[in-house]
């Protein structure tokens, strides 16, 4: 039985049921569709003025590309999903409006394809590529700052890049000393040189001693840069109010930090567009390698660019950071901390960077969803006031009058299969669902039939909520739900009545 698996140089940027069946006959390959498309998150005015300058758009190009990248991170988490073992990565073209997913068995294009993705069958799997990378980052002691800049994980070239300054024998060394596969990892000069920035902010200001920003609000404080601030630093508010202290810090390493504020300050789910208004987060949601990003500070406001790389791992004169997002946005001292966004959700806080907003430059920033994942936090999200409750009871009525009902739990970008992980044979006729998922979140439905050499979806409810039922008419089969937590945390419950 064989089933896939739903399973450079920088800077810190400082303070300045069914039951299992025994075997699965091949069939045609089904007539499915692809994945519905969202519609666009609502965008500020002083971001897509922003995108309008750093990306070269107009402002309904700005809006064009929000949709496409809004659907195209629903494409490939749906995929990641259901590949399993044999997704490759994934990114976007350099105008945001294609998919490209890499497969490492040329079986699952079909998959990939009928999602309405472009496919790349390629020799290492994502997680292989994790695998290379690990092996750097255990031999990290051996690569001095000043001639290896970091490295990370490029899924476009299906390789790890390692950033050389200078002679690069001393990089190709410290590759050879670490174990990893030399036809997996690329060797790349690089010019951009680190250098630790002071008196900086994203969002707004708070002082400790120096000056950094507050990334986004969560329930009782906010999360930020580690290297701000360590264990019981005391903080002051942009007004020099005292605001609150730091409860968890982490830097070098990594590079996150969270701060519980007095009852003188209500976190609220807003970032600052520096343009005397704010923009809404709606949720935290990743997004792929080649969407736009949006990036807010004191010191440069709002800069765009796309995000290049994840699980880049810099090489800081205060130590090495792994797991960063690599961009090309540009960043100054004055903008450490602050929060970073693709249309409204978040996806991380500044770490650091080289160049500057004249010239040009990267920048880096540490994944806010591992923020709040370390330290059990909750992103505030939506209009402000009190969050609503994660985990409203399951079967509150929503979806009523189905044959059966299961349930579950999951975190913001993860995954189930039902039923109770596994599949169902289903005559000819009428399949109909109902989710009935958390308040205030984003969770998805796809029903998937199985194609004789992978799962394809041939119906989907994708809209920006909790709740989605589906109908779909199809010929006998095997079939499968999949859940998925796009955006927040929380219960579930799912309604099916199969033919």
């Amino acid at each position: 039985m064989r089933r896939a698996l739903i399973a450079a140089t920088a800077a810190v940027i400082l303070p300045l049921g069914a039951a299992g069946l025994a075997a699965m006959p091949a069939m045609a390959a089904p007539n499915a569709g692809p994945v519905a498309q969202p519609a666009a998150d609502a965008a500020a005015p002083g971001m897509l003025a922003a995108m309008q300058r750093d990306l070269g758009l107009t402002a309904d190009q700005a809006r064009v590309r929000i949709a496409k990248e809004t659907s195209a991170n629903k494409k490939e988490a749906m995929l990641r999903a259901t590949l399993g073992t044999d997704f490759g990565g994934a990114w976007l073209s350099p105008d945001g409006g294609t998919l490209t997913v890499a497969v490492t068995d040329s079986a699952q294009t079909a998959a990939v394809t009928a999602a309405g993705a472009k496919v790349k069958v390629v020799d290492r799997s994502a997680a292989e590529l994790d695998r290379v990378k690990a092996k750097l980052d255990r031999t990290a002691a051996k690569a001095p700052a000043t001639a290896v800049a970091g490295w990370y994980v490029d899924v476009a070239t299906n390789t790890v890049v390692v950033l050389a300054r200078g002679d690069v024998s001393v990089a190709e060394s410290f590759v050879a000393g670490s174990g990893a596969a030399a036809d997996a990892v690329r060797v790349v000069r690089t010019d951009e040189t680190p250098t630790t920035l002071y008196d900086v902010r994203g969002g707004d200001a708070y002082y400790m001693g120096g000056r950094c920003s507050v990334g986004f609000s969560v329930t009782g404080g906010f999360v930020t840069a580690g290297h701000c601030g360590s264990v019981g630093t005391a903080t002051q508010g942009y007004n020099q109010v005292s605001q609150g202290t730091f409860r968890g810090s982490s830097f070098p390493g990594n590079d996150y930090a969270w701060v519980q504020t007095n009852s003188n300050w209500t976190p609220q789910p807003w970032v600052n567009n520096y343009s005397g208004g704010n923009v809404t987060v709606a949720g935290s949601a990743e997004a792929a390698v080649g969407a736009s990003v949006c990036r807010s500070g004191s010191t440069t406001g709002w800069r765009c660019g796309t995000i290049q790389a994840k699980n880049s791992t810099v090489n800081y004169p205060q130590g090495r950071v792994s797991g960063l997002t690599r961009t090309n946005a540009c960043a100054e001292p004055g903008d450490s901390g602050g929060s970073w966004l693709s249309g409204q959700q978040a996806q991380g806080v500044t770490s650091g960077g080289s160049g500057n907003c004249s010239t040009g430059g990267t920048t880096y920033f540490q994944p806010v969803n591992e923020i709040l994942s370390v330290y059990g936090l909750t992103l505030r999200t939506g209009g402000g006031g009190n969050p609503p409750p994660t985990t409203p009871p399951p079967g509150s009525g929503t979806c009523s009058g189905y044959q059966n009902t299961y349930t579950g739990s999951l975190s913001s970008g993860g995954t189930q299969i039902q039923p109770n992980g596994s599949y169902f044979l289903a005559g000819s006729g009428t399949h109909r669902a109902c989710l009935d998922g958390p308040t205030s979140r984003d969770f998805d439905l796809y029903l998937q039939r199985w194609s004789g050499s992978g799962w394809v979806s041939v119906a989907s409810g994708t809209s920006p909520g909790p709740d989605e039922t589906l109908t779909y008419s199809g010929s006998s089969g095997y079939y499968r739900y999949v859940v998925h937590a796009y955006s927040g945390s929380g219960s579930y419950s799912l309604g099916i009545t199969r033919p």
